[in-house]
């Protein structure tokens, strides 16, 4: 037997044809010779995870009178927003049916019905999908605050969507589940955030009714842009700064956020760093509070 797996995404429907047994698959799966990008779907692990392999494999699972929408949607558009634990056994296919069909009933699917204009759908890979713009619209009501806020940020940012787009998408949605926490969130979605993370803190300092900050502010050494902050209030000199286990997991990382952060204090700034741990309890009522009081004086003796 070798080791060769098929060079495009196949289901367990077609194993006889391609000369695999079930044990194979799931030994392939148990090595990580073999994943699943989608309930019910397999792709050798060697395979790119590209957005036409996403819709091929998407494509092996969804009629083509339905319409990929929500999460898969969005993973299609190259915004994953999906627990790491659904990756583990792969997420099921979100999608509804086109006017006048049936949702459908494959147990690798999660069918619906959604009343869809044409301009809400497009087609990638072969596959009907809603646009960016409607599938961010789409999370920002159907996810949790947190996660629909992050989902809509990097869709904007992917896709070239601006807070004003979703402002005016949002108008449609009148009398939908969730479209009050879809119009809370569209004017404060910005494209400059670069991760989920990111986003969980500008929603935050929106939510605790604090002045909203730039992101993503480069500060000048000797005239050269050396350092970039995540976000900033350059009058009161005060950053906000989140450290993210990826970003700054090796040694050389946190010795350059060390200097970094001295140099930018003893220039007068407030450093202040949220962690992956404080976005609940009291380390959410630490740094928000720290930096309310940072905020509340327009008066500094800090010096500029």
């Amino acid at each position: 037997m070798t080791d060769d797996w098929p060079e495009g995404p196949f289901t367990r429907a077609e194993l006889p044809g391609l000369g695999i047994t079930p044990t194979r698959l799931r030994r392939g799966v148990a090595s990580g010779r073999v994943r699943s990008p989608a309930r019910g779907v397999y792709v050798a692990a060697h395979l790119g995870d590209t957005i036409d392999l996403r819709a091929r494999a998407i494509g092996k699972v969804v009629s083509e009178h339905h319409v990929v929408i929500d999460r898969t949607a969005a993973w299609l558009h190259g915004v994953d927003v999906h627990l790491q634990v659904e990756h583990d056994d792969g997420p099921r296919v979100e999608s509804c049916a086109l006017r006048g069909r049936q949702p459908t009933r494959l147990s690798a699917a999660d069918g619906r019905s959604r009343d869809l204009a044409p301009g809400d759908v497009m087609v990638l890979g072969g596959v009907r999908v809603t646009t960016p713009l409607r599938t961010a619209l789409d999370l920002g009501c159907c996810l949790r605050r947190r996660e629909a806020y992050a989902a809509m940020v990097m869709l904007a940012r992917r896709h070239g969507l601006t807070a004003a787009d979703l402002v005016r998408g949002s108008l449609r949605y009148r009398g939908r589940r969730g479209v009050v926490q879809l119009r809370s969130l569209a004017p404060i979605v910005d494209p400059r955030l670069e991760s989920p993370r990111e986003a969980w803190v500008l929603l935050e300092i929106a939510d605790a009714g604090l002045p909203l900050p730039e992101p993503q502010v480069w500060v000048e050494v000797d005239g050269v842009p050396t350092y970039r902050l995540d976000f900033a209030y350059r009058e009161r000199r005060v950053c906000v700064e989140y450290d993210g286990h990826d970003a700054h997991a090796s040694e050389e990382q946190r010795r350059y956020d060390e200097r970094r952060r001295a140099w930018l204090r003893r220039e007068g700034w407030i450093v202040i760093v949220v962690r992956v741990g404080d976005f609940s309890g009291p380390a959410l009522d630490r740094w928000l509070a720290e930096l309310r009081e940072e905020l509340r004086s327009g008066y500094t003796t800090r010096r500029w």
